[in-house]
């Protein structure tokens, strides 16, 4: 009989609005394979996914600003949250065992738990980077700020002492995962032993349907914050001149974003349906009847954000919807794009302008559009768990 390995699964919790789906596929599809996973997290909200394995927990916070803000200028001193999550997973878990630690988080917290418990144990540990803090140097202030005008004159002091800590942390991995080219070339400076798995979408969710339509939709579901993080104004200068074509915008976004958008579609005199968001579930819908999915960005540099890989994109990519992805980053997701021909990232008015043409004929000649994708299945979420599972196992057999 082959024995799974054991796993100790140490995440920043499950928050909204996705729940972290990059933790819950793997999760699934370790249980699922028969790994004896336990899970532990930080709380931040009611869990509203079932699952079958356990899931432990740890609440830090007694909620309110206060208690927030106390605990924040202590963690920055002390390292308490860190410390504390340590202690927490030791005492729960000690003397329970295990032949590996993963954890993943968007940050910080809580690879000194990780790494900790490794290292008690004499444990592997796996360390999985969503998120950099360097990867929007010009937004760093707003990165942390959590909406606490009182905190923002400690948010960049906090920050450059958790990137310190977090380095420590990551040197002592026996491994890193993380998200875009950027990262693993960021990360290989702290660790050389960084690996790429992207992101993805759900190939159980987002597959491929032919949906006849009467309209030529142009749709765009997601946060929208303006420049520097995102530049619209090509679509919109596009648009602005393709006053001929009988196209429906149909844009859900947060309620900045709404404004935003609003105003920029009254400035080019362009015809916008601009809402807050909707459920996920009409959200595909609105795919699979769009001619052409938006997402929206911006050229990666200093000033805005650097290896955004967007879920949109995934999503699209999954259903084979012809992606416009403006502006341009110039770096890893155009690069992607143009890897799997999943449609466009431009950089001129014109270039849009060409695009939505082009489809545009597609959709009167079929009634609908679908994007010839290359290669999409390395870029599933069942993909990325089996290459999880691969690099668990390397590090056992190492």
């Amino acid at each position: 009989m082959n024995v799974k390995p054991k796993i100790l699964i140490i995440a920043d919790g499950f928050g909204k609005p996705s729940y972290n789906p990059r933790l819950r596929s793997l999760c699934d599809y370790l249980y699922a394979q028969g790994y004896p996973i336990t899970v532990v997290v930080e709380h931040i909200a009611d869990l509203p996914f079932g699952h079958d394995y356990p899931i432990r927990e740890l609440r830090l916070y007694t909620g309110g600003k206060a208690d927030w803000a106390v605990k924040n200028v202590w963690a920055m001193l002390t390292d308490w949250k860190n410390r504390k999550f340590s202690a927490l997973v030791e005492q729960l878990y000690g003397s329970e065992t295990f032949d590996i630690v993963f954890c993943t988080t968007f940050h910080t917290c809580p690879l000194r738990a990780a790494i900790d418990f490794g290292k008690r144990h004499h444990l592997p540990v796996i360390t999985d980077i969503r998120d950099l803090a360097e990867q929007a140097p010009g937004n760093q202030v707003n990165y942390l700020a959590h909406q606490a005008r009182a905190l923002r004159m400690f948010v960049r002091p906090y920050q450059q002492v958790n990137i310190r800590r977090r380095n420590k942390q990551l040197e002592q991995a026996d491994c890193i995962t993380t998200v875009s080219p950027w990262h693993v070339a960021f990360l290989r400076r702290i660790n050389p032993h960084t690996q790429l798995i992207y992101n993805g979408y759900d190939a159980h969710v987002y597959t491929p349907e032919d949906v006849p339509t009467n309209e030529f939709v142009i749709s765009y579901c997601g946060k929208f914050f303006g420049e520097p993080i995102q530049d619209a104004k090509p679509l919109f200068e596009a648009l602005a001149e393709l006053k001929h074509i009988p196209y429906r915008l149909i844009i859900h976004t947060n309620p900045e974003g709404q404004r935003l958008l609003t105003h920029m579609a009254s400035e080019y005199g362009v015809r916008a349906e601009v809402n807050g968001y909707i459920p996920q579930s009409e959200v595909l819908q609105l795919y699979r009847r769009s001619s052409i999915l938006l997402v929206l960005t911006n050229r990666a540099s200093e000033q805005n954000v650097h290896g955004l890989m967007t879920t949109k994109f995934y999503e699209a990519l999954g259903i084979e919807k012809p992606v416009l992805c403006v502006r341009s980053d110039e770096e890893c997701l155009a690069q992607v794009i143009r890897l799997t021909n999943a449609g466009i990232a431009a950089t001129t008015a014109e270039e849009v302008k060409a695009f939505i043409l082009d489809k545009y004929s597609e959709w009167q000649a079929k009634g609908y559009t679908r994007q010839a994708v290359k290669g999409k299945q390395d870029f599933s979420r069942q993909q990325q768990v089996q290459q999880f599972e691969q690099l668990i196992l390397q590090c056992l057999h190492k």
